[in-house]
């Protein structure tokens, strides 16, 4: 592996006197790759944290462009940033951030088309977008191309995550069935949301990336975290075998 500089060594201190992660996991998440599909209220917070922990490369996949509502919840971004794409103004903060990243930008959405692609060539991928129709297809995706992900979801003062490596349990198919009809649902647009939510949880899944980029630590395989800030009450829920037709199709079962 690469000797860390001199810089390096004192940026990433913190980091490699934690006794799991230490110099060895530090060149392993300089050499590491993150997706990071959607680039919002939970992408935010999970773009920051995977820049300040030295992931060394990390693409962003978002189509949107800065509005005045996402300033509530999305960090990356402020006034002076309205209008523009996304993908490019959190290149332009994480860059400044830690100058040894390489964003890799994809101003597009995340379709059935070039998902494949997209995901080809990351180590890990986190699933930050707001959409069920987004969820389940990043989901079938990543298990179809055998590329572990993190999933969270958040409304109004709650929020769930887990963590799927296809072959190690159930993915998000296999626990949430089917995209429900529009009438079954509610969105933030409806309902809202406590900007602090998907604070949590995006901090969350940055932290699954690392400790799978390292081998450190449990990740939450087989198991759905979920978050009640109103209560301030996590959950853990043991979740079933693979047993969806995704998982199936890919040979997983």
């Amino acid at each position: 592996m690469k000797d860390l500089t001199a810089t390096q060594k004192i940026r990433y201190s913190r980091n490699i006197l934690v006794p799991e992660i230490g110099m060895t996991g530090q060149q392993k998440l300089l050499r590491g790759r993150v997706l990071v599909v959607g680039a919002g209220g939970l992408g935010s917070p999970a773009l920051f944290y995977l820049a300040c922990a030295g992931v060394g490369t990390i693409g962003i996949v978002d189509g949107d462009r800065v509005e005045l509502s996402n300033l509530q919840r999305q960090i990356l971004y402020t006034s002076a940033d309205l209008d523009d794409l996304k993908t490019l103004s959190a290149q332009k903060k994480l860059h400044r951030l830690n100058p040894d990243v390489c964003i890799e930008p994809y101003n597009e959405l995340f379709t059935a088309k070039n998902g494949r692609d997209l995901v080809r060539g990351y180590d890990f991928v986190i699933e930050a977008t707001d959409n069920f129709e987004a969820k389940f297809l990043v989901n079938d995706i990543c298990i179809h191309a055998k590329v572990p992900f993190c999933h969270a979801g958040i409304l109004g003062m709650f929020g769930q995550v887990m963590t799927i490596v296809p072959g190690q349990g159930a993915c998000y198919r296999c626990v949430f069935g089917n995209i429900p009809e529009p009438d079954e649902i509610s969105s933030t647009d409806q309902v809202g949301v406590l900007g602090v939510v998907p604070g949590a949880l995006g901090s969350i899944q940055a932290a699954e990336a690392v400790k799978f980029l390292t081998g450190s630590g449990k990740l939450l395989l087989g198991r759905l975290l979920t978050y009640d800030a109103l209560n301030l009450i996590f959950r853990e829920i043991e979740l079933p075998p693979p047993c969806c037709d995704v998982c199936r199709a890919a040979k997983l079962i």
